[in-house]
Order: C-alpha cells, then structure tokens, then sequence
C-alpha cells in the first residue's frame, strides 16, 4: 500500500514535471531539453561578441498511453506548461582546428498544470543549461557547415519532494553531445540537429534514467526581412531504465517516441530578429511502466500542440571593420 501512494503521488508530478512528459522516473519530466527549441537554429557560427536570446513557449497537451486509463477512465487529463527562459551566447573570435570557438548558458523558468481529476500545479526554476564548448567549421564556399560540441544540465533547479521530483528541477546530472549540420546560402537554412542525453543516477532514490535521442529538423528561407519555413522533429527513450530499492526495483516507463511537424515564420526588426513556431505531435506512444502491476501497463505521455517564441539580438560585439554591425546569430538553445 505503501508503494501504491508513493506511485500515485509520482504520477501527478510527472504529468506536472518540467517538460510534461511522465517517461523516465515517476515524477521525473522524461527529458532535460523541450523537443522543438532549436528550430531556426543553424551550425554556422556568428561574429565576435556577445548575444542574448530569449525564449517562451507553452504546450497544450492530453495524456495518452497505456497509463491514462488508469488516471482517468472515461475522460481527457490536459497537460498544460508555460516557459521562459533567458540564455547567452559568448563567441570570443578564437578558433581551434580551424573551428570557430562560442560557448552557451540558459536559464529556464517554468509553470505547469495538470488539469482534472488530478488538478495539480507547479512552478519554479528548471536545471541551468551550459555549454562550454561548441566548435563550428565552415567546409569552404559550399555552404555547408558542421558544428559540435557538449552541453550539461547542472542539478541547480528548484528540488524537493521524497524522490527530489516535487518541482521542476531534476537532482541529476544530464550530458548532452550534440551535432548540427547545416546549409547556410542564398537565403536558405536548411539544419538538422542531433542530440543525445545521458543522465547520471538520481542522487536522492538511486533510479537511473534511460537515455533520449533528439533529432529536429528545420529548412527556412530569408524573403526580405521574413523568414519562413517548415519543421520536424523526432524524440525516443533509446535505453532502459535502472530503477532501485527506493522503487522495490519497479519501472515508471522504459522507453517512449514522440513525432511532430510544424512551421516557422520570423522578421528581422534590425536590433531584435523574432521567429515564432508551433508544432503538432502527430504521434506519440510509450510502454514499460510497471507500477500498476505484472498485466498492467502504466506508462504515459502528453501529446498535443506546442507553440514558441524567440527574441535574438546583440548584447555587444566589436564594430566591423567598415563600420557596419556585425550579423546576429540563429540561437539554438
């Protein structure tokens, strides 16, 4: 019985959690990083200075999965989550095997709901994302350009609750290698990103979340001051979890897959660029859970429409040589 209260509880934080999603860890959001927030992104690297990004985004989504049922027979449980988030980029204009050198740190800050019979909400400060190092090479005059480098999610957000998940944070590391590859001329953007996530143990229940695989793809055109084009991306839990004693060995939800497709449009006002885009998840399943018994799948996942909004703009950079200003980055975190 114990057990049973202790996994009812953890559903409603999952459902709750940071980025929605009650894959991984009971109580834990399923991934570090909201799919979708690299979209106008680019591997090309902009010139020496200091630039500032700012994000929003909400998600509008529904529980689906074996688990749901389990939650609520006969009717919809809305999942409902808002996000802001502030992040810099520092490109110092050092190179390093013919890279161009930058590094990133952002900051989110998120409230969420989860709507009836549940009725659950939680608000607060997720783990900080820094990027120490990111190299991006220009292959000539094709176009084309590849960028790489390794992010991490510090355990630094708001943490409490009897597994650490009773709020936004995660009491985990999570390491993120990433590649961007890119087509970058006449107007065209075309990007695909690929990113992994490796988590560390929980250092509160000792249960080890698996693995997430990330790939969004992006392919715009610059018309005059818009920007314009389509999106993609693919989300998937490609190793399993390690559950422990705190959990009698038990498993929240082993593996899951997410698919969405949407558009971007966006303006360059001068100082400030915007680009707003929204995605669909057209597909969406997971499987594992066990906490609901041996013939019983709790698993579950939101699915739903997700909506964002970007801000770029120049902190400081060095004037250009012919006094023009230098160009502002496509910012992808």
């Amino acid at each position: 019985m114990k057990l049973n209260i202790r996994f009812a509880a953890a559903v409603v934080i999952a459902a709750a959690a940071s980025t929605t999603a009650s894959a991984f860890e009971a109580g834990s959001p399923g991934f570090a990083q909201y799919p979708g927030l690299t979209m106008g992104a680019s591997a090309g690297a902009p010139p020496p200075g200091i630039y500032g990004f700012t994000q929003i985004f909400t998600g509008q989504q529904n529980l689906v999965g074996p688990g749901k049922p389990l939650l609520n027979p006969t009717g919809n449980i809305g999942v409902q989550s808002a996000t802001a988030a502030q992040g810099f980029l520092w490109v110092p204009g050092w190179t390093f095997l013919g890279a161009t050198y930058d590094a990133v740190v952002v900051q989110p800050f998120i409230m969420n709901s989860l709507g009836s019979p549940l009725n659950q909400q939680a608000s607060g400060a997720h783990n900080t994302f820094i990027v120490p190092v990111e190299l991006s090479w220009r292959l000539g005059d094709s176009g084309f350009f590849a960028k790489a480098g390794l992010g991490m999610y510090v355990p630094d957000g708001t943490i409490n609750g009897i597994n650490g998940l009773g709020s936004l944070g995660n009491p985990w590391w999570t390491f993120s290698p990433e590649l961007f590859l890119s087509y970058i001329k006449n107007g065209w953007n075309v990007t695909a990103n690929l990113f992994y996530e490796i988590n560390t143990k929980n250092t509160i229940t000792d249960y080890t979340s698996g693995d997430v695989f990330h790939a969004e793809f992006s392919g715009t055109k610059r018309i005059g001051q818009w920007t314009i084009g389509p999106a993609a991306y693919y989300m998937g839990q490609v190793t399993n979890d390690t559950s422990s004693g705190f959990y009698n060995g038990l498993i929240n939800a082993n593996r899951y897959n997410v698919w969405a497709v949407g558009g971007l449009v966006g303006y360059d006002f001068g100082p400030v660029s915007v680009n707003v885009w929204a995605f669909d998840q057209i597909a969406a399943n997971v499987s594992g859970g066990q906490f609901a018994g041996p013939f019983a799948d709790s698993a579950a996942i939101p699915k739903g429409l997700s909506v964002y909004l970007s801000l770029n703009y120049r902190l400081w950079a060095p004037d250009a040589p012919d006094g023009s200003a230098p160009q502002r980055p496509f910012i992808h975190k």
